[in-house]
């Protein structure tokens, strides 16, 4: 029988816990061995976003990086969840000049910006969001220079039948483990297929991302090239002041980590961090971790950041300096409302249970 998903984040009000957040947590080394859970760490997510590196990894693998001359700063735009700053505008501009292709051959759709400068424009100057403010346009532009490098059609590139994204479902297939058909599929807000996995397995494939000897020599190369892009230019993936971004620079190049929709959170530990091998870690939140935003035009979600420190604080992964760089997020936050006064906490609300080896499904 698998376990229900457990407390992770209390919010107190006057020494009472005044609301759960609930989920469940694994964490894999690269040999699949289960190391600790929380909750289900069989529980069945979608990935969202946090599966972009997995997705960027066909097109590097191919020779996409040298045959359009990515540079590190637009591969970790290809993995990014941007929030529309004008850095990721111009970014993802070029990168479509350089690779041939149109904004409107994007078929991500637009949204508002995250960004809270640029949302304030967009309002102030009445600007319609096009394709390219998407938090995924820089992956659907790499996806269209990978159709585009191998002479195949644009119009279709989001086909689950397309050749691209048969390569990424096969890419991810390999790494967590799991059979094609074992891997549930859905349609990501962006329009793109997106991968429902055991957390285990997510975790998994991050593990030997992060630590893919054995994988072969080029498979091992891209992720070491992408895992350099992203810790390299974190602002690029997410943005300056965002979680992501922050964590990685904190982690000193050590760390990755994506955020996905609904509450989903991965992170890779790359091997010397914490011992010879390196790591992976799922998690996902059941309530889908809303954000909330402030006055300052920011969203930012409760859950996830809070609940990340805690696993990385309890894997002893960062040491109290860095937890004090990033004390905003968490782990334990003091709670005040709108005219300042303190009005309670939020804190973790788990502990990591040790398992016993667990063979690779």
């Amino acid at each position: 029988m698998n376990n229900p998903p457990s407390p992770l984040l209390e919010m107190l009000r006057g020494g009472l816990v005044e609301s759960t957040h609930f989920g469940s947590i694994a964490v894999v080394d690269p040999d699949g061995r289960l190391l600790y859970s929380v909750g289900d760490p069989n529980t069945v997510a979608f990935l969202r976003s946090s599966a972009k590196p997995f997705q960027i990894l066909p097109f590097v693998e191919g020779g996409g990086l040298e045959r359009f001359g990515f540079t590190q700063k637009e591969l970790a735009l290809a993995c990014a969840s941007h929030e529309t700053a004008q850095i990721h505008l111009d970014a993802v501009a070029a990168l479509q000049e350089k690779v041939g292709v149109r904004e409107s051959d994007l078929q991500c759709g637009p949204h508002l910006p995250s960004d809270a400068d640029m949302l304030r424009r967009v309002i102030k100057e009445g600007i319609r969001p096009t394709a390219n403010y998407n938090n995924c346009s820089g992956k659907h532009t790499a996806m269209l220079a990978c159709a585009k490098m191998r002479g195949l059609p644009l119009d279709d590139y989001l086909s689950p039948d397309h050749p691209i994204q048969r390569d990424i479902l096969a890419v991810l297939s390999d790494l967590s483990g799991l059979p094609p058909v074992s891997i549930r599929l859905g349609v990501d807000g962006c329009s793109a297929p997106n991968f429902a996995l055991p957390l285990f397995n997510a975790a998994l494939a991050m593990a030997r991302f992060c630590d893919p000897r054995g994988l072969g020599q080029v498979r091992a190369e891209a992720c070491g090239q992408i895992a350099s892009a992203m810790t390299a230019h974190p602002e690029m993936v997410s943005n300056f002041g965002e979680f992501d971004c922050e964590l990685m620079k904190v982690g000193g190049g050590k760390i990755i980590t994506k955020r996905g929709a609904e509450g989903f959170q991965i992170l890779g530990l790359l091997p010397g961090l914490i011992g010879e091998r390196g790591l992976g870690i799922a998690f996902k939140a059941t309530d889908g971790d809303p954000g909330r935003m402030n006055d300052s035009l920011e969203a930012r979600p409760r859950v996830r950041p809070a609940v990340t420190l805690e696993i990385l604080r309890q894997l002893d992964a960062l040491d109290e300096e860095q937890l004090k760089r990033l004390a905003a997020f968490g782990p334990k936050r003091v709670l005040k409302n709108y005219a300042g006064l303190v009005t309670g906490e939020s804190r973790p609300a788990f502990e990591l249970a040790a398992q016993y080896a667990m063979a690779a499904a």
